[in-house]
């Protein structure tokens, strides 16, 4: 997958003189430190990342830690102290002024945390309002706007005002804005943080919705890691302007590179965060049509393992158990294992959350993993699932025990 952001040791200094800052911070001097020495401030330090062509590339942190003034380095509103920023090969640090304005105006394109909606514009010309800068004529802007407002299913209210609006809506229309002029990249700033939790919590999933269709890359800044565990291809997590931890949600919840990171993860609901297939162990199938009930007895025998999915061409016909087995191979060995398979067995798919699991693990007996196609491609013991969120707990446990408040 092509890179579409590249972030090259960005640092970024407040001040007149960052030099001596720069020093310090060199040297080893901490962000406070530096405030103190030389009355300058620290905004991000040192980051380096990539993001991929259709991610969304999630940057969480507290107040202060620096996001919001990384996100603004990378579309140009704020120039770095230091590094380079390189948007499809292009450095938006150092490129000419007229450059770095036909970035914005084909590439990128920012939605805010506080809507920014005219009060006194009907939605359709907030949304057109971007367009009407760039010079395009009024029934090509009003057509654009009107695609972007279905887009985000709010085309019915085009004429209405912001103030008619709910904050969930109000919000649907900065993001249509955003999509209207047909960017390769968004820049989301907090963009749902003022939001009730629960329309929040739809945002997400039409945003979601949304990028399944459009494949977006979008660079997404939060304070809630929840919400950077919902929505990120990639999390990078920030301190103090610096990166404390890039990965995915299960490698941040996973295996957290400090006490920080595990101080915000302690709470996270690990069956929402690790998928099926993280869990999931070779299937060893008996085969239909080749394997005997004594071939199947010794299988498991030699995997310790209760119970075993049959297949035939991939695809799962029914469960074997131990007892069932072992009774039919005092019979006869050589029995086809058709005569003791279950047919009340359970399937999931390997991309499917952890909780998707709880139900179908009741029965006390494996659960079958299957890509899309329905092959069998791994299998679930219901004790590793409660193994992978004992294991959780305890990670919760020491963190705490270790007193790391995240600040």
């Amino acid at each position: 997958m092509a890179t579409k952001v590249t972030a090259k040791n960005i640092y970024k200094i407040f001040g007149d003189d960052t030099d001596p800052a720069f020093e310090l911070l060199k040297n080893g001097r901490s962000k406070a430190e530096i405030l103190a020495e030389t009355s300058h401030t620290v905004g991000v330090n040192d980051a380096s990342f990539d993001v991929a062509e259709g991610e969304i590339f999630v940057v969480m942190g507290l107040s202060g830690s620096g996001k919001s003034t990384l996100v603004r380095m990378i579309n140009g509103l704020i120039a770095p102290t230091r590094g380079e920023i390189l948007i499809d090969g292009t450095d938006v640090a150092s490129c000419p002024a007229e450059t770095l304005r036909q970035v914005r105006r084909e590439k990128v394109a920012m939605v805010f945390q506080h809507f920014a909606l005219f009060p006194h514009k009907t939605v359709v010309d907030n949304v057109a309002y971007g367009l009407k800068v760039k010079g395009m004529a009024v029934a090509e802007r009003r057509e654009k706007a009107l695609a972007a407002l279905a887009q985000v299913g709010l085309d019915t209210y085009a004429d209405s005002y912001p103030d008619e609006l709910s904050g969930g809506m109000q919000q649907r229309v900065g993001l249509a804005r955003g999509l209207a002029a047909e960017p390769e990249i968004l820049l989301m700033d907090e963009p749902f943080s003022a939001l009730d939790p629960l329309i929040r919590r739809d945002m997400q999933e039409e945003l979601l919705v949304l990028q399944r269709t459009l494949k977006k890359t979008i660079i997404f800044i939060t304070h809630d890691l929840n919400e950077a565990l919902i929505l990120g291809d990639k999390i990078a997590i920030m301190k103090d302007g610096r990166f404390v931890q890039v990965g995915t949600a299960q490698e941040i919840v996973g295996s957290p590179a400090d006490d920080y990171v595990a101080a915000f993860t302690q709470d996270i609901d690990r069956s929402r965060v690790f998928s099926v297939d993280s869990i999931a162990m070779d299937p060893a199938p008996i085969e239909l049509g080749s394997d005997t009930i004594g071939d199947a007895l010794a299988r498991m025998e030699d995997l310790g393992r209760d119970a075993l999915f049959a297949t035939e061409n991939g695809s799962v016909t029914g469960i074997a158990t131990y007892r069932a087995l072992a009774a039919a191979s005092r019979r006869n060995k050589n029995e086809d294992i058709r005569t003791v398979l279950r047919r009340d067995f359970e399937t999931i798919a390997a991309d499917a959350e952890l909780h998707a699991l709880y139900e179908k693990s009741t029965t006390g007996l494996p659960v079958g993993v299957v890509d899309a196609e329905g092959t069998l491609v791994g299998v679930v013991e219901p004790q590793a699932i409660f193994a992978q969120l004992v294991r959780g707990e305890s990670e919760a446990a020491a963190a705490a025990d270790k007193r790391v408040t995240p600040a």
